[in-house]
């Protein structure tokens, strides 16, 4: 079982960390939003507290055992945010989940796959990795992760994204890097999705641009897009305030849907 750290009551609300960090990337929102919802972030096989995976997982074994914790929690319906890589698993649970799912953040991520170049670059890296250690997904990640604005400002911030990805294990990284390269397109996906879904951006996000999520906000039905300025590509973290507004504001529309809709579960 994946080690989640399950705080708050209300609305469960399931928070995928992004690559290369782990379940503490969700501090600022287990802080600030436990009054109002039940917040459940576990931590992927080798990061944070979980144990390395035993053999090399796909995404989709990563959805399985996140269903599992789920299941074990005995959560019914559930509000999904992902992150980054928490996005392109987010992806391969709306199947997984089904009607279960009844709300979606995808927040720095895209539903498209990697190039072949950025797939092999990835499996390059998970074999420094595991040769050298999970500093040097640290020294590759860290200047893409954090924007113009938090590197130039907020140095104690890059010292803790840092601190984070220190505390998983090379066994853990380079299986994710792995999975990732090797992830499907799920694009066709995007015009089949029946819950509410809000796609975040960062201003200042190199990896996944504003107009990624604008894209797939418009390939949604119903799907809203929104810019965090003064961020990158964690904008949990560089923009926390915005960030937990955004969610908050997700989960209050989310439940005036249900009661408008008698408090039917969404399709």
């Amino acid at each position: 079982m994946l080690y989640t750290r399950d705080t708050g009551s209300g609305q469960p609300v399931l928070l995928l960390h992004a690559f290369p960090l782990n379940s503490r990337m969700w501090e600022p929102q287990m802080d600030a939003l436990a009054a109002r919802a039940r917040l459940l972030a576990p931590d992927l096989p080798g990061f944070g507290l979980s144990p390395p995976p035993p053999a090399a997982p796909s995404l989709d074994d990563y959805a399985r055992q996140v269903v599992d914790v789920l299941d074990a929690l005995a959560v019914d319906q559930v509000v999904v945010v992902g992150l980054s890589m928490g996005g392109y698993l987010a992806f391969r649970l709306v199947g997984e989940l089904g009607r279960r799912l009844v709300g979606l953040v995808l927040a720095n991520t895209r539903a498209t796959p990697d190039a072949e170049s950025g797939a092999l670059a990835r499996h390059r890296l998970a074999a420094e990795v595991e040769a050298r250690g999970v500093e040097v997904a640290a020294s590759e990640f860290l200047p893409k992760l954090l924007g113009a604005t938090t590197q130039r400002g907020r140095p104690a911030l890059v010292d803790r994204v840092r601190g984070i990805i220190r505390e998983n294990t090379p066994a853990g990284v380079a299986a994710a890097l792995r999975a990732m390269a090797a992830r499907p397109d799920s694009t066709s996906l995007l015009a089949g999705i029946r819950c509410p879904v809000l796609c975040v951006a960062g201003e200042e996000d190199t990896l996944t641009p504003p107009e990624v999520a604008r894209a797939m906000a418009e390939r949604i039905p119903g799907g809203r897009a929104m810019v965090v300025s003064g961020a990158g590509h964690l904008t949990n973290l560089e923009a926390p305030q915005a960030f937990n507004d955004a969610l908050a504001g997700f989960l209050s529309e989310r439940t005036r849907h249900d009661e408008g809709r008698g408090g039917d579960p969404l399709p």
